[in-house]
């Protein structure tokens, strides 16, 4: 998401810095902090990450200070900020990717984040659904993620016959269990792709599935190349087997089972921030037939790119219904309200507006008292 950031500034014209690691792609400017990137999950038990996260944020706080930087715009480390490893005396937008409950924020009082020593830290919250979450932040604005339509085939009309796919870490949240249900109750086929992380409660629900799965076929290994379908997707397709697990998938193979699927599952049992699921498989032009949990209900627009369900009979109705979604509005949807320039646009309207703010701010400080007075309509002193 912090590629297609700062993608997005830089086809506004903006000047964007990343720091980041020395293996990372960027569209803007890179300023490398370490070699090499830490992976998808990052666990700070282990002594030498910690150690490689203070060393790539105090050289980003030494970048910053160089001069030449109107606002710094973070995805995480708000403990370190607050513990003054990272400290500069600019604006700072933090972009909140996880739940209020799973938050460093919420674990350490809301009322200590709104009178720190730095006033000018803003966050932004990706979806409507999760801003209410984080009732107590005092300047909190909502953007929501996009992608970039280019890199998501798209189908024109419908493929007959076609399969459900659902997409995800597999674990009881994401509810593979329900979706598994739906597509027996409904006749139709299932795709599940998605990791198995190694803890005993995902593990456990996995083991639970097994006996439901008729076909394990692990495609990890095989790129997504111009015949793809043809010497993949179709010979899984082939088998007689109702409900198949395909194992995890990388960006170039999901993006062929969303565009090939009649329909995308997304049975979650939780308030998820923000379903990128849910707007990858819209662009593709595949619907979504999704339960009315966290920011779904943002996201689809029920009847017109999906359906957005109340229970699991429902949801087993909404899969004789997909015919009626056209592909077209789907990825119409997305591009107008979850695209790269959409996304862009709104940060940078909101890193004006938070620098437009500071400057009336440190103009008024500057003031003396009498032209400070001056500003204050009558009948409002009392105030």
């Amino acid at each position: 998401m912090i590629y297609n950031i700062d993608k997005g500034l830089s086809d506004l014209g903006c000047r964007s810095i990343v720091a980041c690691s020395a293996d990372s792609r960027v569209a803007g400017e890179q300023y490398s902090t370490v070699r090499h990137s830490l992976g998808d999950y990052v666990r700070e038990s282990r002594p030498e990450q910690t150690g490689l996260i203070k060393r790539h944020l105090a050289m980003a706080l030494k970048r910053a200070e160089q001069g030449d930087i109107d606002v710094i715009h973070i995805h995480g480390w708000l403990d370190y900020i607050y513990a003054g490893l990272f400290n500069p005396r600019l604006p700072i937008i933090m972009t909140l990717h996880v739940p209020a409950g799973d938050s460093w924020i919420e674990k350490n009082h809301y009322h200590r984040l709104n009178t720190m020593e730095n006033p000018s830290m803003h966050f932004v919250a990706i979806s409507e659904y999760q801003k209410r979450q984080y009732e107590g932040l005092t300047d909190i604005n909502t953007v929501y993620h996009g992608i970039d339509l280019e890199d998501w085939p798209f189908k024109e009309r419908p493929e007959r016959d076609s399969y459900l796919f659902s997409i995800g870490r597999v674990t009881s949240v994401k509810g593979q269990d329900k979706a598994i249900e739906v597509a027996k109750r409904a006749g139709a086929r299932l795709v599940i792709a998605g990791c198995v992380q190694d803890k005993p409660a995902d593990r456990k629900f996995f083991a639970g599935l097994r006996d439901s799965i008729g076909l394990f076929a692990d495609i990890s290994r095989k790129p997504a190349g111009k015949d793809y379908y043809e010497n993949t997707i179709r010979p899984i397709l082939d088998s007689d087997r109702q409900i198949i697990y395909i194992g995890e998938l990388d960006s170039e193979q999901k993006k062929q089972w969303y565009r090939h699927a009649g329909a995308t599952l997304f049975p979650i049992q939780w308030g998820e921030p923000f379903g990128l699921v849910l707007i990858e498989s819209m662009a593709c032009g595949t619907p979504v037939l999704a339960f009315r949990e966290g920011s779904v209900p943002e996201i689809v627009e029920d009847g017109k790119t999906g359906f957005v369900v109340d229970s699991l009979s429902e949801m087993i109705d909404a899969v004789g219904r997909i015919d009626s979604i056209d592909p077209r509005r789907c990825r119409k949807h997305v591009q107008k309200r979850f695209s790269v320039p959409s996304m862009a646009g709104r940060y940078s309207e909101l890193y004006q507006q938070i620098l437009a703010d500071n400057r009336i701010t440190a103009s008024h400080e500057k003031m003396p008292v009498g032209d400070l007075l001056k500003l204050i309509p009558h009948g409002q002193m009392a105030s």
